[in-house]
């Protein structure tokens, strides 16, 4: 008998594993099991999955629990090499990259601290750049890892919202994440996902939003992931209409609202529209905001998952996709419809209701009624004496019926409230936003920005006459100045303090408007390392071992974007 090689009998073997694992789930390629470990050395307890909606992104890892501390040794998930470490303000905090053999990398976010060897990197880079956000690119032989080692301690750094490890798996050549658990790193989930509602969307109007007929539909559960509407009655269609769904996967009863895996809406046994979450792509995460019903969160902050495809929106999560925007059922009869929502555990619920059409009606052609007509796939702009609006090509989701309106100058503003549409449409990427101030003295000009009713701050420049910003919102927006610096409060420092028994120095920074732009710390002349966090604006430097005895002078300057600056000195013996 031939015997196999012991390399293809293992990949043999993690193949069928895989089929196995994911029995029953949609899946577009096989994923080794067994390869990965847990990078934490407790049992595995998810605070947060991949594909969850966040606000403003599908979240991309899944988030470890990590008993609510900080300081958990974090380990290495496979052997490797160490291809980027970064530290960045808010955001993933400090971070860690593994590229693996295998064409995966995995990547460990909000980390307390690094191990020595990636802290000595990332010190060194600190103060060749003289600054605290670094991202730093490793060749393949500076930092190998083998499976298990210590790679730093799990923390709660940067934009995390408690204390947690942010797990990714992506594939390391298009750097796109994928469902960690498909890999075998799989949570403890007995649980069928929770169907809340679903949303019956009117259609024949070409374009979507908050004026689209839309309407609330109650479910009941009869038993354990079979549910069905509160109504008896079919939902009646009238030509083109879409569907949504609110739905959410628990790990234990009462536990966190996580993201599920597989949406499937079915009529008449087939498949109409598919929703994966299998795989990300962080060049079109922010089409979240089109694949939910975003008028409607914004409202409600009720997130309804659309069971079809704005025409501008890139996201790539859907492998059935209606051929239109939405569905028209040509046959006037009462169609069966069924929701299947699946977690990745393969635990599943279904929604079984009726549809009954009246048949296809013609659409009226559509009556814009705006102050100008957008197209989603060309470039856009509107123009007068006061205001410039140019929107390029791939900003759009959808047509927009563009509404342009003022209202009076704000108590701090120096122009007129300029009327963008409204707060109710994303926009995918930037568009370029330019206002004329009214009555903006000379001396004010580099201080000023254009700031929204409903966001503050929006950023930008005076030129030529114009103040102007890429923004990716829509709203009610004016004219501001910032002439206030940062305000610099000393946690532990007093001038002429002995702080001998202290590890660091700490203080609270604060901007008015603009925000924090830079922090340099300086020591006896010389910079020194001021490290950040801006969720509680804590700033902190700690003592080198080899800083001498003695009387030391201490000076730290903080700037905004608006380059108001504020110093804080003192002197300290150490």
């Amino acid at each position: 008998m031939r015997k196999i090689p012991y390399l293809i009998l293992l990949l043999l073997l993690q193949t069928s594993l895989s089929i196995a694992q994911n029995k029953g789930l949609i899946t577009s390629r096989n994923y080794p099991q067994g390869y990965f470990r847990n990078p934490l050395n407790i049992a595995m307890d998810a605070s947060g999955t991949f594909g969850e909606l966040r606000s403003t992104h599908f979240h991309a890892g899944d988030d470890y629990r990590t008993q609510q501390r900080t300081g958990l040794p974090l380990h290495a998930a496979a052997e490797g090499y160490v291809s980027r470490v970064r530290v960045q303000i808010g955001g993933g905090g400090n971070s860690v990259y593994i590229d693996h053999p295998n064409g995966y990398t995995s990547v460990y976010l909000h980390m307390e601290d690094f191990n020595e060897v990636l802290t000595n990197i990332v010190r060194a880079e600190q103060y060749k750049q003289q600054r605290f956000d670094v991202d730093i690119t490793l060749n393949r032989n500076q930092v190998v890892m083998s499976k298990g080692l210590l790679i730093g301690r799990a923390g709660n750094s940067g934009g995390s919202g408690g204390p947690h490890l942010h797990f990714e798996i992506r594939d390391t050549k298009s750097q796109n994440p994928l469902n960690p658990q498909l890999f075998g790193l799989k949570f403890v989930d007995n649980f069928k996902p929770t169907i809340n509602s679903i949303m019956l969307y009117d259609l024949n109007n070409p374009l979507f939003n908050e004026n689209t007929p839309r309407k609330s539909l109650a479910v009941k559960a009869v038993r354990a992931g079979e549910y069905t509407l509160t109504q008896s009655t079919p939902l009646l269609v009238d030509g083109q209409f879409g569907l949504g769904i609110s739905a959410v996967d628990r790990h234990r009863a009462g536990g966190f609202q996580n993201g599920v895996y597989s949406i499937e809406l079915l009529i008449d046994g087939k498949a109409v529209s598919t929703v994966v979450f299998e795989e990300l792509d962080f060049n079109s995460s922010r089409g979240i905001h089109s694949y939910i019903d975003y008028p409607y969160w914004k409202k409600t902050k009720v997130k309804i998952q659309k069971s079809f495809k704005d025409p501008g929106n890139p996201i790539e999560i859907f492998k059935t996709l209606p051929e239109k925007r939405g569905f028209e059922l040509q046959e006037k009869k009462v169609y069966d419809a069924k929701y299947v929502v699946k977690d990745i555990a393969g635990n599943s619920s279904e929604l079984n209701f009726k549809i009954e059409s009246t048949g296809s009606t013609k659409r009226a052609p559509y009556k814009a009624t705006g102050t100008q007509f957008f197209k989603y796939d060309k470039v856009n702009s509107f123009e007068r004496n006061d205001v410039k609006v140019n929107i390029p090509v791939k900003v759009l989701y959808d047509d927009l019926d563009f509404e342009y309106g003022t209202a009076p100058t704000p108590a701090n503003g120096y122009s007129i409230v300029h009327k963008i549409h409204n707060n109710l449409i994303p926009v995918f990427q930037s568009y370029n936003l330019a206002i004329k101030p009214t009555t903006l003295p000379t001396h004010l000009q580099s201080k000023a920005l254009i700031a929204s009713l409903e966001n503050g701050a929006e950023g930008g420049s005076f030129e030529n006459g114009w103040v102007s910003v890429n923004t990716r919102n829509f709203g009610n927006f004016y004219v501001v100045v910032d002439t206030i610096a940062p305000v610099i409060t000393p946690r532990n420092l007093t001038s002429g303090k002995n702080v001998a028994a202290q590890r660091k120095i700490d203080f609270t920074i604060t901007d008015n408007l603009s925000g924090i732009q830079s922090f340099n710390g300086y020591i006896d002349g010389k910079w020194v390392l001021m490290e950040y966090d801006s969720k509680n604006r804590h700033l902190w430097h700690t003592f080198d071992p080899s800083l001498t005895k003695g009387t030391h002078s201490f000076k730290l300057v903080v700037r905004d974007w608006k380059d108001n600056e504020k110093v804080y000195e003192a002197s300290f013996i150490k």
